[in-house]
Protein backbone atom coordinates (compact mmCIF):
# COMPACT_ATOMS: atom_id res chain seq x y z
CA UNK A 1 0.00 0.00 0.00
CA UNK A 2 1.30 3.49 -0.79
CA UNK A 3 1.97 5.96 2.00
CA UNK A 4 -0.68 8.69 2.07
CA UNK A 5 0.87 12.13 2.53
CA UNK A 6 -0.85 15.51 2.63
CA UNK A 7 1.00 18.00 0.42
CA UNK A 8 0.69 21.71 1.23
CA UNK A 9 2.48 23.72 -1.46
CA UNK A 10 2.07 26.99 0.47
CA UNK A 11 2.67 30.31 -1.24
CA UNK A 12 5.56 32.47 -2.41
CA UNK A 13 8.31 30.07 -3.45
CA UNK A 14 6.36 27.25 -1.80
CA UNK A 15 4.84 25.74 -4.96
CA UNK A 16 8.26 25.63 -6.67
CA UNK A 17 10.19 24.00 -3.85
CA UNK A 18 7.28 21.69 -2.98
CA UNK A 19 7.13 20.46 -6.59
CA UNK A 20 10.88 19.83 -6.51
CA UNK A 21 10.65 17.90 -3.24
CA UNK A 22 7.76 15.83 -4.57
CA UNK A 23 9.70 14.96 -7.73
CA UNK A 24 12.68 13.85 -5.65
CA UNK A 25 10.54 11.67 -3.38
CA UNK A 26 8.85 10.10 -6.39
CA UNK A 27 12.26 9.38 -7.92
CA UNK A 28 13.14 7.13 -4.97
CA UNK A 29 10.48 4.67 -6.09
CA UNK A 30 8.61 4.82 -2.79
CA UNK A 31 4.86 4.67 -3.43
CA UNK A 32 3.23 7.88 -2.23
CA UNK A 33 -0.38 8.92 -2.62
CA UNK A 34 -0.19 12.71 -2.46
CA UNK A 35 -3.27 14.45 -1.03
CA UNK A 36 -2.95 18.08 -2.19
CA UNK A 37 -4.49 20.86 -0.13
CA UNK A 38 -4.17 24.66 -0.25
CA UNK A 39 -2.91 26.75 2.66
CA UNK A 40 -1.76 30.34 3.01
CA UNK A 41 -2.69 33.05 0.53
CA UNK A 42 -4.29 30.74 -2.07
CA UNK A 43 -6.62 29.35 0.60
CA UNK A 44 -7.31 32.84 1.98
CA UNK A 45 -8.31 34.08 -1.46
CA UNK A 46 -10.50 31.06 -2.15
CA UNK A 47 -11.98 30.21 1.25
CA UNK A 48 -11.43 33.30 3.37
CA UNK A 49 -9.22 31.28 5.73
CA UNK A 50 -5.49 30.61 5.23
CA UNK A 51 -5.87 27.30 7.12
CA UNK A 52 -9.21 25.75 6.16
CA UNK A 53 -10.65 22.88 8.18
CA UNK A 54 -10.15 20.61 5.14
CA UNK A 55 -6.38 20.98 5.54
CA UNK A 56 -6.42 19.91 9.18
CA UNK A 57 -8.80 17.07 8.39
CA UNK A 58 -6.49 15.80 5.64
CA UNK A 59 -3.45 15.83 7.91
CA UNK A 60 -5.35 14.10 10.69
CA UNK A 61 -6.41 11.43 8.21
CA UNK A 62 -3.00 10.81 6.63
CA UNK A 63 -1.00 11.46 9.82
CA UNK A 64 1.82 13.09 7.87
CA UNK A 65 2.28 16.18 5.70
CA UNK A 66 4.97 17.83 3.60
CA UNK A 67 4.54 21.59 3.70
CA UNK A 68 6.00 24.39 1.63
CA UNK A 69 6.54 27.82 3.21
CA UNK A 70 3.54 30.05 3.93
CA UNK A 71 3.67 33.84 4.18
CA UNK A 72 2.88 35.39 7.57
CA UNK A 73 1.79 39.05 7.32
CA UNK A 74 3.97 41.33 9.46
CA UNK A 75 2.26 43.52 12.04
CA UNK A 76 -1.26 43.12 10.60
CA UNK A 77 -3.35 40.53 8.81
CA UNK A 78 -4.16 36.95 9.67
CA UNK A 79 -2.54 34.85 12.38
CA UNK A 80 0.46 32.73 11.41
CA UNK A 81 -0.62 29.55 9.64
CA UNK A 82 2.39 27.78 11.11
CA UNK A 83 1.38 28.62 14.68
CA UNK A 84 -2.23 27.62 14.07
CA UNK A 85 -1.19 24.35 12.46
CA UNK A 86 1.09 23.41 15.34
CA UNK A 87 -1.54 24.24 17.96
CA UNK A 88 -4.45 22.56 16.17
CA UNK A 89 -2.54 19.31 15.65
CA UNK A 90 -0.53 19.54 18.90
CA UNK A 91 2.76 19.30 16.99
CA UNK A 92 4.69 19.89 20.16
CA UNK A 93 8.25 19.06 19.03
CA UNK A 94 10.04 21.05 16.36
CA UNK A 95 13.16 19.20 15.22
CA UNK A 96 15.76 20.98 13.09
CA UNK A 97 18.97 19.08 12.29
CA UNK A 98 21.77 21.49 11.44
CA UNK A 99 24.62 19.74 9.67
CA UNK A 100 27.53 20.76 7.47
CA UNK A 101 27.10 19.62 3.87
CA UNK A 102 29.93 18.95 1.40
CA UNK A 103 30.87 21.75 -0.94
CA UNK A 104 28.86 24.40 0.89
CA UNK A 105 31.05 27.32 1.96
CA UNK A 106 30.62 28.24 5.61
CA UNK A 107 32.69 29.42 8.56
CA UNK A 108 32.85 25.98 10.20
CA UNK A 109 33.27 22.37 9.18
CA UNK A 110 31.75 19.32 10.82
CA UNK A 111 28.77 21.07 12.40
CA UNK A 112 26.23 18.48 13.58
CA UNK A 113 23.65 19.92 15.97
CA UNK A 114 19.97 19.12 16.48
CA UNK A 115 17.64 21.88 17.64
CA UNK A 116 14.71 20.55 19.71
CA UNK A 117 12.15 23.31 20.18
CA UNK A 118 8.94 23.28 22.20
CA UNK A 119 6.33 24.20 19.63
CA UNK A 120 3.08 25.11 21.41
CA UNK A 121 3.70 27.53 24.30
CA UNK A 122 5.61 30.63 25.31
CA UNK A 123 5.83 34.05 23.70
CA UNK A 124 5.74 32.59 20.18
CA UNK A 125 2.14 31.49 20.77
CA UNK A 126 1.03 35.06 20.10
CA UNK A 127 -1.23 35.50 23.15
CA UNK A 128 -1.48 39.28 22.92
CA UNK A 129 -3.98 41.98 23.77
CA UNK A 130 -4.21 45.73 24.08
CA UNK A 131 -4.46 46.86 27.71
CA UNK A 132 -5.31 50.47 26.83
CA UNK A 133 -4.55 52.46 23.68
CA UNK A 134 -0.78 52.58 23.31
CA UNK A 135 -0.14 49.74 25.77
CA UNK A 136 -0.05 46.09 24.64
CA UNK A 137 0.78 42.90 26.48
CA UNK A 138 2.08 39.47 25.45
CA UNK A 139 1.66 36.46 27.70
CA UNK A 140 4.43 33.91 28.20
CA UNK A 141 2.61 30.82 29.43
CA UNK A 142 4.49 27.64 30.34
CA UNK A 143 3.00 24.41 31.67
CA UNK A 144 4.75 21.58 33.46
CA UNK A 145 3.27 19.02 31.09
CA UNK A 146 4.54 20.73 27.93
CA UNK A 147 7.99 21.42 29.37
CA UNK A 148 8.30 17.82 30.51
CA UNK A 149 7.26 16.22 27.25
CA UNK A 150 9.64 18.32 25.13
CA UNK A 151 12.49 17.43 27.50
CA UNK A 152 11.52 13.76 27.23
CA UNK A 153 11.54 14.04 23.45
CA UNK A 154 15.02 15.59 23.46
CA UNK A 155 16.47 12.79 25.58
CA UNK A 156 14.63 10.14 23.52
CA UNK A 157 16.13 11.61 20.34
CA UNK A 158 19.59 11.66 21.92
CA UNK A 159 19.31 7.95 22.85
CA UNK A 160 17.82 6.93 19.51
CA UNK A 161 20.44 8.72 17.42
CA UNK A 162 23.46 7.96 19.59
CA UNK A 163 24.04 11.54 20.69
CA UNK A 164 26.04 12.40 23.74
CA UNK A 165 24.61 15.55 25.36
CA UNK A 166 21.52 17.71 25.80
CA UNK A 167 21.98 21.44 26.40
CA UNK A 168 18.93 23.26 27.81
CA UNK A 169 18.78 26.98 27.00
CA UNK A 170 17.12 29.44 29.39
CA UNK A 171 16.97 32.92 30.90
CA UNK A 172 15.95 31.77 34.35
CA UNK A 173 18.04 34.49 36.01
CA UNK A 174 15.39 36.99 34.88
CA UNK A 175 12.28 34.89 34.11
CA UNK A 176 12.48 32.83 37.25
CA UNK A 177 9.00 31.32 37.06
CA UNK A 178 8.61 30.48 33.38
CA UNK A 179 12.17 29.57 32.47
CA UNK A 180 12.60 28.26 35.99
CA UNK A 181 9.76 25.79 35.43
CA UNK A 182 11.31 24.77 32.11
CA UNK A 183 14.63 24.03 33.81
CA UNK A 184 13.01 22.15 36.69
CA UNK A 185 11.29 19.85 34.20
CA UNK A 186 14.50 19.38 32.21
CA UNK A 187 16.41 18.47 35.36
CA UNK A 188 13.89 15.81 36.35
CA UNK A 189 14.00 14.24 32.90
CA UNK A 190 17.81 14.42 32.84
CA UNK A 191 17.96 12.61 36.17
CA UNK A 192 16.05 9.71 34.58
CA UNK A 193 18.54 9.58 31.70
CA UNK A 194 21.98 9.57 33.35
CA UNK A 195 23.64 8.01 30.27
CA UNK A 196 23.11 11.33 28.41
CA UNK A 197 25.17 14.31 29.55
CA UNK A 198 23.11 17.35 30.50
CA UNK A 199 23.97 21.03 30.84
CA UNK A 200 22.18 24.37 31.13
CA UNK A 201 23.21 27.42 29.11
CA UNK A 202 21.86 30.96 29.38
CA UNK A 203 20.29 31.78 26.01
CA UNK A 204 22.42 34.84 25.19
CA UNK A 205 25.60 32.96 26.11
CA UNK A 206 24.43 30.03 23.96
CA UNK A 207 24.13 32.32 20.94
CA UNK A 208 27.62 33.67 21.51
CA UNK A 209 29.09 30.18 22.00
CA UNK A 210 27.46 28.91 18.79
CA UNK A 211 28.92 31.82 16.87
CA UNK A 212 32.38 31.24 18.35
CA UNK A 213 32.46 27.43 18.07
CA UNK A 214 29.44 25.14 17.63
CA UNK A 215 31.50 21.95 18.10
CA UNK A 216 30.73 21.46 21.84
CA UNK A 217 26.98 21.30 21.20
CA UNK A 218 24.96 18.25 20.23
CA UNK A 219 21.22 18.38 21.08
CA UNK A 220 20.00 21.86 22.04
CA UNK A 221 16.68 21.98 23.91
CA UNK A 222 14.77 25.26 23.86
CA UNK A 223 11.40 26.82 24.54
CA UNK A 224 9.41 28.11 21.58
CA UNK A 225 10.72 31.63 20.85
CA UNK A 226 14.33 30.84 21.76
CA UNK A 227 14.16 27.83 19.44
CA UNK A 228 12.85 29.91 16.56
CA UNK A 229 15.72 32.36 16.86
CA UNK A 230 18.51 29.86 17.54
CA UNK A 231 17.50 27.56 14.67
CA UNK A 232 17.99 30.44 12.22
CA UNK A 233 21.30 31.37 13.85
CA UNK A 234 22.45 27.77 13.59
CA UNK A 235 21.40 27.63 9.92
CA UNK A 236 23.87 30.41 9.27
CA UNK A 237 26.66 28.14 10.50
CA UNK A 238 26.11 25.69 7.62
CA UNK A 239 25.32 27.89 4.63
CA UNK A 240 21.97 29.47 5.39
CA UNK A 241 18.27 28.76 5.61
CA UNK A 242 18.20 27.01 2.25
CA UNK A 243 20.16 24.07 3.68
CA UNK A 244 18.28 23.12 6.85
CA UNK A 245 15.25 20.79 7.07
CA UNK A 246 12.63 20.69 9.76
CA UNK A 247 9.99 18.46 11.32
CA UNK A 248 7.04 19.19 13.59
CA UNK A 249 6.14 16.08 15.54
CA UNK A 250 3.00 15.32 17.53
CA UNK A 251 1.40 12.21 18.95
CA UNK A 252 -1.06 11.74 16.07
CA UNK A 253 0.50 13.70 13.19
CA UNK A 254 3.77 15.07 11.84
CA UNK A 255 4.39 17.97 9.44
CA UNK A 256 7.71 18.34 7.63
CA UNK A 257 8.84 21.72 6.36
CA UNK A 258 11.93 23.79 5.59
CA UNK A 259 13.17 26.36 8.09
CA UNK A 260 13.06 29.25 5.60
CA UNK A 261 10.14 31.51 4.70
CA UNK A 262 8.15 32.11 1.53
CA UNK A 263 10.53 34.66 -0.09
CA UNK A 264 7.83 36.38 -2.18
CA UNK A 265 10.44 38.60 -3.86
CA UNK A 266 11.78 35.63 -5.85
CA UNK A 267 8.54 33.66 -6.16
CA UNK A 268 7.86 32.27 -9.62
CA UNK A 269 11.35 33.08 -10.89
CA UNK A 270 12.92 29.61 -10.61
CA UNK A 271 15.53 31.00 -8.22
CA UNK A 272 14.69 29.35 -4.89
CA UNK A 273 16.96 26.75 -3.34
CA UNK A 274 14.82 23.59 -2.85
CA UNK A 275 17.38 21.64 -0.82
CA UNK A 276 15.94 22.43 2.62
CA UNK A 277 12.51 21.10 1.67
CA UNK A 278 14.04 18.12 -0.15
CA UNK A 279 15.94 17.23 3.02
CA UNK A 280 12.71 17.75 4.99
CA UNK A 281 11.11 15.21 2.65
CA UNK A 282 13.93 12.82 3.56
CA UNK A 283 13.06 13.29 7.24
CA UNK A 284 9.45 12.53 6.32
CA UNK A 285 10.43 9.28 4.61
CA UNK A 286 12.47 8.25 7.63
CA UNK A 287 9.45 8.99 9.82
CA UNK A 288 7.19 6.66 7.80
CA UNK A 289 9.76 3.87 7.88
CA UNK A 290 11.40 4.39 4.47
CA UNK A 291 14.87 4.81 5.90
CA UNK A 292 16.73 3.52 2.81
CA UNK A 293 14.96 6.00 0.52
CA UNK A 294 15.67 8.81 3.00
CA UNK A 295 19.36 7.98 3.06
CA UNK A 296 19.47 7.83 -0.75
CA UNK A 297 17.99 11.34 -0.96
CA UNK A 298 20.58 12.70 1.47
CA UNK A 299 23.37 10.98 -0.50
CA UNK A 300 22.06 12.41 -3.79
CA UNK A 301 21.90 15.93 -2.34
CA UNK A 302 25.45 15.58 -1.02
CA UNK A 303 26.69 14.29 -4.39
CA UNK A 304 25.20 17.29 -6.21
CA UNK A 305 26.66 19.73 -3.69
CA UNK A 306 30.04 18.03 -3.72
CA UNK A 307 30.14 18.15 -7.52
CA UNK A 308 29.54 21.91 -7.34
CA UNK A 309 28.27 22.48 -10.86
CA UNK A 310 24.60 22.92 -9.95
CA UNK A 311 24.13 25.58 -7.29
CA UNK A 312 21.45 28.18 -6.71
CA UNK A 313 22.56 31.75 -6.31
CA UNK A 314 22.41 31.69 -2.49
CA UNK A 315 25.29 29.19 -2.74
CA UNK A 316 27.23 31.28 -5.25
CA UNK A 317 25.92 29.61 -8.40
CA UNK A 318 23.44 30.45 -11.14
CA UNK A 319 21.29 27.30 -11.30
CA UNK A 320 17.54 27.42 -10.95
CA UNK A 321 15.20 25.49 -8.70
CA UNK A 322 14.42 23.07 -11.52
CA UNK A 323 18.12 22.53 -12.25
CA UNK A 324 18.78 21.43 -8.66
CA UNK A 325 15.70 19.20 -8.74
CA UNK A 326 16.78 17.56 -11.99
CA UNK A 327 20.35 17.01 -10.79
CA UNK A 328 19.19 15.30 -7.59
CA UNK A 329 16.61 13.21 -9.45
CA UNK A 330 19.29 12.12 -11.94
CA UNK A 331 21.54 10.98 -9.07
CA UNK A 332 18.68 9.01 -7.55
CA UNK A 333 17.74 7.32 -10.78
CA UNK A 334 21.34 6.44 -11.40
CA UNK A 335 21.58 4.92 -7.92
CA UNK A 336 18.34 2.98 -8.43
CA UNK A 337 19.45 1.57 -11.79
Amino acid sequence: MPHRVTLLAGDGIGPEVAAAARAVVDATGVAIEWIERAAGRPAMERDGDPLPAAVLDAIRETGVALKGPVTTPIGTGYTSVNVRLRKALDLYASIRPVRSLPGVPSRYEGVDVVIVRENTEGLYSGLEHEVVPGVVETLKVFTESACTRIAEYAFMLARRDGRRKVSAAHKASIMKLTDGLFLACCRRVAARNPEIAYEEVVIDNLCMQLALDPAPFDVILLENLYGDIVSDLASGLVGGLGMVPGANIGVAAAVFEAVHGSAPDIAGKNLANPIALILSAALMLRHVGERDAAERIVAAVEDVLRDGRVRTRDLGGSAGTSDVRDAIVARLRGAVS
